[in-house]
């Protein structure tokens, strides 16, 4: 199709041609959209809202897909997904952690408006009161106001306790775990090989341990324990502990598909919050045999779980497609945060940082949207957009009035990618954030900070023992790394974007 080929095209431009970029999608897709105003489209209109599927993964960084450069790890069938929609090169979250991304990205809204902005761990998201305050509304609560069969498939992160359930946030149906991760196989971690972190080895010292047997890791290189993941966060079924034998990765996605099959004859809501590849460090066998190659275990576990995800994922886009019902169904997928490279090994290449830092590598991530009906397919969208633009896409794709709703962050992606609307979806992002690493920051502590215009990025890192806390100023278009600061070279820049940040921090509560 020519409209393909010419985006493929357009996607090798160098770097700093993103405007024209832009502007050479637009006007493709506008063409696009003028030849499918005839008889075509009433042929493919659809008779009903459109499904939505909403595929979250885990600490997947910048740099591993095929679709974002990737070359050692193949992702065929996200790459697929890809090739049938649209991918962000600039697509962000408000958060470099979990459960203050994934709060904004249900509700539309930054999380610093509500004061959702730490990450509960272990014990205390059983706490009274930690949880996406309930007047917050979240997007499965008003699309089931509207006709449509909802479900959470996979990790939820945002309450553990009873008012925070998500059968109590808008959700029909539930299948998963509560608090931020869970082992993908019960102990002892049969048909698996899994790496843990530990502060001390078997026969002291630091480094690796490898069991006889070779199926046990442990590292020191990190300094500190594998989180007790699961302890009280039983797998449920809606409320109810149930047993899981086979991995998380493909129960999850049996799940999925079958609440797919089940509801395709109304418009259905499905959220698959894949915990891959965030740790505990678990490799099936079978996956892990696929790269033997890779001589890193450390690496080679990694790529067996993320090869196992692009896997299953391909086995959901194949159930949507036999079942009638892909052409219809908007699909968003993205990382909820960048890659915890020394973790996981999870590259946000050619990014900085990653996972727990504002640098681009912990909060710009893969990020990609599909709709057969109505949006391009291999296309690539420049500007930056939010995990904050999904809420209001994902109703104005249904069809639904955003009237009587809170005010949101996000906007409606929709116009911007058929053309119908030209320029930046985003005239500024802001991030606020107060806490790094998994220490929780004393409140009143500086917070870290960022706000991205145009071009330009400021960041402010939270003052470590090392080092106080200062302005950076980059300009993405011609220093993807952030590598060169040009805090002292364009001091009026910094003032600037600086008046901007503080000015969208007066509205939000205390950290």
């Amino acid at each position: 199709m020519t409209v393909t080929a010419e985006m493929k095209s357009s996607r090798r431009l160098a770097p700093g041609r993103a405007g024209r970029r832009r502007r050479s999608l637009l006007s493709i897709v506008v063409g696009l959209a003028a030849t499918l105003s005839g008889e075509a489209v009433g042929q493919r209109e659809p008779d009903r809202a459109p499904n939505i599927v909403l595929i979250v993964v885990d600490d997947l960084g910048y740099g591993e897909l095929g679709s974002y450069g990737g070359r050692e790890i193949p992702t065929p069938h996200i790459d697929t997904l890809a090739r049938r929609g649209v991918r962000f090169t600039n697509g962000y979250v408000t958060a470099s952690f979990c459960a203050p991304a994934r709060a904004a990205l249900m509700t539309g809204r930054y999380q610093s408006r509500y004061g959702f902005e730490r990450v509960p761990i272990g014990a205390e998201n059983l706490q009274p009161g930690v949880g996406v305050p309930i007047g917050e509304r979240m997007l499965p609560g008003v699309l089931r106001d509207h006709g449509y069969a909802t479900a959470l498939v996979g990790k939820w992160h945002l309450g553990a306790t009873a008012p925070f359930h998500p059968l109590r946030r808008g959700f029909d149906e539930f299948f998963g775990f509560l608090l931020e991760g869970h082992y993908y196989v019960p102990h002892p971690w049969n048909g698996t090989t899994t790496w843990l972190r530990r502060t001390a080895l078997p026969e002291g010292g630091t480094g690796r341990w490898t069991s006889a047997n070779g199926r046990i890791i442990w590292s020191t290189h990190l300094g500190h324990n594998e989180p007790d993941y699961n302890a009280d966060n039983p797998l449920l079924r809606d409320s109810q502990p149930v047993t899981e034998t086979e991995n998380l990765t493909d129960a999850f996605t049996r799940e999925a598909i079958d609440f797919v099959q089940r509801r395709r004859e109304q418009p259905f809501f499905l959220y698959l919050a894949y915990s891959a590849v965030h740790s505990p460090m678990q490799a099936d066998d079978r996956w892990l045999a696929r790269f033997s190659h890779i001589t890193d275990i450390h690496r080679r576990i990694f790529a067996a779980m993320l090869a196992q995800l692009d896997d299953n994922i391909g086995r959901l886009l194949a159930t949507l497609e036999r079942n009638g019902v892909a052409e219809n169904t908007l699909i968003v997928f993205l990382s909820d945060n960048g890659g915890a490279t020394a973790e996981l090994t999870s590259s946000n290449h050619p990014l900085r940082g990653g996972k727990g830092d504002l640098w681009e590598g912990g909060v710009r991530v893969p990020f990609l949207i599909s709709w057969p009906q109505r949006l391009p397919r291999d296309a690539t969208f420049d500007a930056p957009v939010s995990a904050l633009d999904v809420f209001d896409t994902a109703l104005a794709a249904s069809g639904i009035a955003t009237d009587s709703l809170p005010s949101r962050d996000g906007v409606d992606l929709l116009p911007y990618l058929t053309g119908q609307r030209s320029g930046d979806p985003h005239e500024v992002l802001y991030w606020r954030m107060p806490m790094l690493g998994h220490e929780q920051a004393a409140r009143g502590t500086i917070p870290a900070a960022a706000l991205r215009k145009g071009p330009w990025k400021i960041v402010r890192p939270a003052p470590t023992r090392k080092n106080a806390s200062r302005w950076h100023l980059f300009n993405l278009d011609r220093d993807i790394a952030e590598a060169h600061d040009l805090a002292q070279t364009e001091p009026a820049r910094l003032a600037e974007l600086r008046a901007v940040w503080e000015e969208i921090d007066r509205q939000m509560p205390p950290p």
